[in-house]
Parts: structure tokens; sequence; C-alpha cells
């Protein structure tokens, strides 16, 4: 087992903030702060209706994911805690995957897919446990495949 980490995390990709009520969200980020709504996800095996704001531009603005549940007595209850989750960008998403599930990193089900934005995705559990002791203590965290034009971008090696 090699401790050269082969990935990068390189940046925050994402926060997702939910809501029993979005709208409400929506109020704030869209209508005060002036974010622009640049899509929107529904998954019923995900329990989630969201909208997906944007701050900044070019290849790598940071998204907020405004959330709300389908059902709020089902799960996973994308409301709870209202900080839901937050998104970094991982180089090579694959490799880090294996190098972090070697070393007792915890990942939700569902394995690596392609998310609401369309990138390959996958979550660290916020708790671990016995056979994958270590987790978010508490916090989600989504690790996002970057596009090459994102790397290019935010690694120090290209700069």
């Amino acid at each position: 087992m090699s401790n050269t980490r082969p990935f990068k995390v390189l940046g925050i990709q994402h926060i997702a903030l939910g809501s029993k009520d979005k709208s409400r969200l929506e109020k704030l980020w869209v209508d005060i702060f002036g974010l622009i709504k640049k899509g929107s996800f529904k998954s019923e095996k995900e329990n989630v209706d969201e909208d997906i704001l944007e701050i900044g531009s070019g290849p790598a603005p940071v998204e907020v994911d405004i959330m709300q549940p389908i059902n709020s007595e089902k799960k996973p209850y994308v409301h709870e805690p209202p900080l839901n989750h937050i998104g970094l960008w991982i180089d090579n998403l694959q490799e880090a995957v294996d190098w972090l599930e070697e070393r007792g990193v915890r990942f939700t089900p569902g394995g690596v897919r392609k998310g609401a934005s369309g990138h390959d995705i996958c979550f660290i559990h916020p708790k671990g446990n016995e056979e994958f002791p270590v987790g978010g203590e508490g916090v989600l965290i989504e690790l996002v495949q970057a596009p090459e034009e994102v790397i290019k971008l935010l690694d120090y090696k290209y700069i």
C-alpha cells in the first residue's frame, strides 16, 4: 500500500443546502444574493428536488445546490442538516476512491455514478463504521471528477 496520494483535491465544486421548502432558500440565494439558476435535478431514488445555482464564471464556478425532499418523511433527508454536504473537485476520482478505501474511508452506497451536474461523483459517508472507520466526522462529502479544463485551471502544476 503506497503512501503517495495518487490524486489531488483541486477546490470546492459546490455546497448543497437543504430545506423542506427550497423556495425559502431561493429567496435568499437568487432573489437577494443574485445567483443564477443554471439547472435543476430531480430524483425519486435520492429523494431530492434541487436547483443548481452558480457563483462565478469560467470553467470552475462554484455551485450552490438548493434542495428539498420529494417526501420529507422518507430517507435520505436532504433537508437535514441544512448544510447537507460539500463537493470537492478531484483530479482522478477512481484512483482517489481506491486509495481512500485502502485507508479505511467509508463511502455511501451507490459507488461512482453521474451526479446532478453530469460529472462522475461519489460520497464519503459522514460516519465511519467497524469495517471502514474513517468518515466525514458528521459531514457528507461529495467527490467530483473534475473535467480537464478545470484540472488545468486549478492544478498548481499548470500555473
